[in-house]
């Protein structure tokens, strides 16, 4: 019994037409994500009065997106269809850059860091607390002292 190389991998058109299907379907997904994503956190900047704890919704979507098309690229790789896997493999990376970049932005937003100014009327207040001891304990009275 001989094997016919077509039956053992999947046709190139065919791969290809899978392909295009299947990214015309995820670019409105990939939309839809993105707009609720910047209209959530356009709605939700002013409410913040403290620190605000990192927002795991946009990360989650992201994520699951990326699972999304990792799952239709194992599906086609099983039918032996490579182009149209590939293609969806790399739109997994580009998701998985994307998750990365948004958990990134939700993090920093959560935990910013020191402005300079901050850090050097700090480095202020320690240098005069070793020198003068008592002008930091008297606030109201300045750096002077009395």
């Amino acid at each position: 019994m001989r094997f016919d190389p077509s039956t053992r991998r999947g046709d190139g058109i065919a791969g290809g037409c899978i392909s295009l299907i299947v990214l015309l379907v995820e670019i409105p997904v990939a939309l839809l994500l993105v707009l609720s994503s910047v209209l959530r956190g356009w709605v939700r900047r002013d409410q913040y009065v403290a620190a605000p704890t990192v927002d795991w919704v946009p990360i989650l979507w992201c994520g699951g997106f990326t699972l999304g098309v990792l799952v239709i690229a194992v599906i086609f790789l099983c039918p032996a269809h490579p182009f149209a896997a590939a293609v969806q493999l790399v739109l997994a990376v580009v998701a998985l850059l994307f998750t990365i970049m948004v958990w990134h932005d939700q993090h920093e937003r959560a935990h910013p860091g020191p402005t300079t100014g901050d850090v050097s009327a700090d480095l202020v207040r320690r240098v005069v607390a070793v020198r003068h001891p008592n002008a930091v304990s008297a606030p109201s009275q300045g750096l002077g002292g009395a």
